[in-house]
């Protein structure tokens, strides 16, 4: 059991906060990502877009169109949609999946931001009899509401697959869903099955695999798409926890951001940087102290700063001389008594990566300020730019 102030499951499933989060952390980003700013070649710049039919395709907009048969019906196999299942889709684009869906499901909730693919869909949906059974939402994916859904199917627009994911899985108490089949950007998804010891392994694996178990499906060929994009993609599969960590999430979030800065040094190397020591001396309301001269920065060669005497003393002499050093000496012991001294982040597991904070905030260390009151919510708008 962690130390904690709020846990993550509470906050997790409690309606407020999770409707208050999707619909405020989710703003800062929309889901035709930067088309303005991207879209350098002009309006109907040969570089920025590209005809299929007679609709003319934004690849700015993350417009890659799927159209090889094999894999869609793959990807519907692989969603193991049920008779009953309500199924959500994000960016249909012309309905080559949608139509394959609505064979398989109850009914299909489209959200799409471009007026010309509804159009598109909606005349295909009707040309095969599936209106009905076909609910299309014209908006921004990560700022619009979801409809009730359990099952979530999707190619993903590259710009927004962290945004999207954090408001799937960390607003599961929301919208709970089954599964989540997504066709993401090669890269991103080998970042997002990463384990620990892999060179890909990162703050967006370990914070995905806090609420949610991911699974690779397949790889999808860039020529599969049109028009054709510049990186191969990969189908990924992911499972809602139904038992999740009695963390707090602010405090999580905080500390993970604090490992993996530097997710190849020792942790033993991370804490004694001084910057460090005093922020989380800072954060926990530790004795204050005084620099009186007695202490100097040295710098490890990579720009942080680790505390040590000036006059060539011993660890001792620094740990009972200042605060900071005994606030350093208490940090040393804690690593020594778990056995992570001389671990890497990159190599922690997410139950080594609890059991390290658990250790920490039952000796009074905390990486975020719990004292504030702020309100909850406004805390997981503040993270969730870089929550993933």
């Amino acid at each position: 059991m962690l130390h904690r102030r709020k846990s993550l499951s509470d906050r997790l499933l409690n309606p407020s906060f999770g409707g208050q989060f999707l619909s405020r952390c989710l703003q800062t980003k929309s889901s035709d990502g930067d088309v303005r700013r991207k879209s350098k070649a002009g309006k109907h710049g040969e570089h920025d877009e590209e005809e299929e039919g007679r609709v003319r395709l934004l690849k700015s907009r993350g417009q890659h169109l799927l159209t090889n048969p094999r894999v869609l019906d793959s990807i519907v196999r692989t969603s193991d949609i049920k008779p009953d299942d309500t199924v959500l889709e994000i960016g249909p684009g012309t309905g080559n999946l949608t139509l394959k869906l609505l064979e398989a499901a109850r009914r299909v909730v489209a959200v799409e931001i471009d007026n010309r693919m509804i159009e598109i869909l909606r005349k295909r949906a009707a040309e095969r009899g599936f209106q009905d059974r076909l609910n299309i939402v014209s908006g921004d994916a990560l700022k619009t509401k979801f409809p009730e859904f359990n099952l979530v199917v999707a190619n993903i627009p590259y710009g927004i697959s962290s945004p999207l994911l954090a408001k799937l899985v960390y607003g599961v108490n929301v919208n709970p869903f089954r599964s989540a089949t997504l066709l993401l950007q090669k890269e991103f998804a080998r970042r997002l099955l990463a384990k620990p010891g892999d060179s890909e392994f990162n703050r967006l694996a370990v914070n995905m695999k806090l609420v949610a178990e991911v699974e690779f499906v397949m790889d999808v060929s860039k020529r599969d798409f049109v028009p054709c994009p510049k990186v191969d993609s990969s189908v990924v599969k992911i499972y809602p926890k139904s038992e999740i960590p009695d963390v707090d999430l602010e405090e999580w979030w905080a500390f993970t951001r604090t490992c993996f800065s530097k997710k190849n040094k020792t942790l033993g190397a991370t804490f004694k940087q001084k910057r460090k020591l005093m922020e989380l001396m800072r954060l926990s309301k530790a004795e204050v102290f005084s620099d009186d001269g007695n202490l100097e920065c040295r710098d490890d060669g990579d720009g942080d700063e680790e505390c040590d005497s000036d006059k060539g003393s011993s660890d001792s002499s620094l740990s009972s001389g200042t605060g900071i050093g005994l606030f350093r000496t208490k940090m040393v012991r804690i690593l020594e008594s778990g056995g992570f001294l001389e671990k890497r982040p990159s190599k922690l597991s997410n139950d080594e990566l609890l059991q390290l904070l658990s250790l920490l905030n039952g000796a009074g260390i905390y990486f975020h300020d719990g004292t504030k009151h702020k309100d909850t919510c406004e805390a997981a708008f503040a993270s969730c730019d870089d929550l993933l």
